[in-house]
């Protein structure tokens, strides 16, 4: 919901720092996996109740994925560094509930599982609207330029980050902002639903 007016605030300086490393020979796609091995490692460390390192391993995985596609802009986009990037993101947002999961089964097993439902829900909205869109030639930059179509909702990563933030923050809070997050997610399933069938539902 906020993506696109976060991005004039946090692309300058991205793509300051994008063209340093690409000019140093730091490759998008290099980016994009170590990204999602930083993020990867927040499983461990929920799991152990190290909320502190959890913290600074999804604060890693958010720069270093913001710094792929600045990166990518700076020499080229591919198609290959676009899947790389959604496949990757989607995985760590789902890694996350699961390091809770762990840390603590008997309070956070259901509100886990509840949380990573409502993400297949946003993510195949998503990804079902793009390939829509794609299909009728449609574009958009809002969310700045992208490999594919991206289609705004409730729950974008701006909310999404800051939802994993507090989830480090307040640990013992995770099943109620879990329960939050995911009725959240369901609104934004439900808009994009409505909308592309609005939009696309006479074609």
């Amino acid at each position: 919901m906020f993506d696109s007016r976060l991005r004039p605030l946090i692309d300058p300086p991205l793509t300051r720092l994008g063209r340093a490393l690409a000019a140093r020979g730091i490759t998008a796609n290099g980016l994009t996996l170590a990204a999602f091995a930083l993020g990867a490692l927040t499983v461990p460390a929920l799991a152990w109740h190290q909320w502190g390192l959890a913290l600074a391993l999804v604060l890693a995985n958010r720069l270093l994925d913001g710094l792929d596609g600045a990166v990518a802009r700076a020499t080229r986009s591919t198609d290959l560094g676009g899947f790389l990037d959604i496949v990757c993101d989607f995985l760590f947002y789902a890694l996350v509930p699961v390091g809770f999961a762990l840390a603590d089964p008997a309070a956070n097993g259901l509100p886990a599982a509840v949380l990573i439902a409502s993400f297949v829900g946003t993510g195949t909205t998503f990804l079902a609207h793009a390939i829509v869109a794609e299909r009728h030639g449609r574009t958009t930059e809002a969310q700045g330029r992208k490999s594919f179509y991206y289609m705004s909702g409730l729950m974008e990563g701006g909310e999404t980050v800051a939802f994993l933030i507090a989830f480090c923050l307040w640990p013992t809070g995770f099943p109620l902002l879990a329960g939050i997050m995911a009725a959240l997610c369901a609104v934004s399933t439900a808009g994009r639903v409505w909308l592309t069938t609005r939009t696309f539902g006479g074609t």
